[in-house]
């Protein structure tokens, strides 16, 4: 087992021919990376603010929907961040090469969807809810 997660190729038309399409993607990767940081720090920042306002000026059950709203809009921001590490995820095994690589991609893209599955349904349960009031 130890041969197969050391297990390496020497190159490859990639890394071989073309070292400079390996920057590249290696940029597109980071840039992707930032993105995804970006998009969640925003999350955030628009989650915080619509919390404070909520708890701020509004009472009783407006204040509790307007917090399940921004928790929604919040999991929204979330999904899409992690959509778009698994993407930078998936470049840079593209780009290794390494079959070690490709194992943690494979655990990240488990707990990644796994996440994402549990925080889309509790979105979907708080939007049931909403619609109930």
């Amino acid at each position: 087992m130890d041969n197969l997660i050391e297990m390496e190729t020497e190159g490859g038309v990639l890394h071989g021919a073309l070292p400079w399409l390996i920057e590249i993607f290696e940029i597109l990767a980071a840039v992707i990376d930032i993105a995804a940081i970006v998009l969640l720090l925003i999350g955030a920042a628009r989650f915080l603010t619509g919390v404070t306002i909520a708890e701020v000026g509004k009472s009783g059950p407006d204040r509790v929907r307007r917090t399940n709203r921004e928790r929604i809009e919040l999991g929204r921001y979330i999904l899409a961040g992690l959509e778009l590490f698994i993407v930078s995820d998936v470049i840079h095994t593209a780009i290794s090469l390494r079959f070690a690589d490709l194992l943690f991609l494979l655990m990240l893209v488990i707990i990644r969807s796994i996440t994402s599955f549990f925080l889309d349904r509790e979105l979907e349960q708080l939007k049931k809810e909403l619609g109930d009031d």
